[in-house]
């Protein structure tokens, strides 16, 4: 699996495991204040600023060795999903909603990522050669 494939789904899981875990975390141990960084709203920025970047060149990248316009959706609406959710917040999903969402936008980019490096790599073991060549 290529670096960015696994950048994004390790970024994405941790953005799942933020909006799962640190609410948990926090109401077992209030007074932990290590923490706070990560409770920040800005905490969800920051992963949303590394994952899009990081998800964009690697769906371009595999798109132009497989051409799957489903790699290119199904990231896509997991980027959407969690912009969405960064923009409007849990102002418009309220908590629980903004935490649904922020999951399946996690999952999506996720699982498009996942997809994306088995396709590239089906694309190498049929074609050996010209793969090692674009690579």
């Amino acid at each position: 699996m290529n670096l960015a494939d696994r950048s994004a789904i390790f970024l994405s899981t941790l953005c799942m495991i933020h909006c799962l875990v640190l609410p948990l975390i926090l109401i077992l141990l209030p007074t932990l204040t290590t923490l706070t960084f990560f409770s920040d709203e800005r905490f969800h920025t920051w992963l949303l600023y590394a994952v899009l970047p990081i998800s964009a060149f690697a769906v371009v990248l595999g798109y132009f060795h497989h051409r799957s316009w489903l790699v290119v959706l199904i990231t896509s609406m997991g980027m959407g999903v969690l912009v969405t959710v960064a923009i409007f917040g849990h102002d418009v999903f309220g908590e629980q909603g903004e935490v649904f969402a922020s999951v399946i936008g996690s999952i999506l980019v996720a699982y498009g990522h996942i997809i994306n490096f088995k396709a590239r790599r089906q694309l190498s073991q049929c074609h050996p050669v010209a793969a090692r060549s674009t690579s």
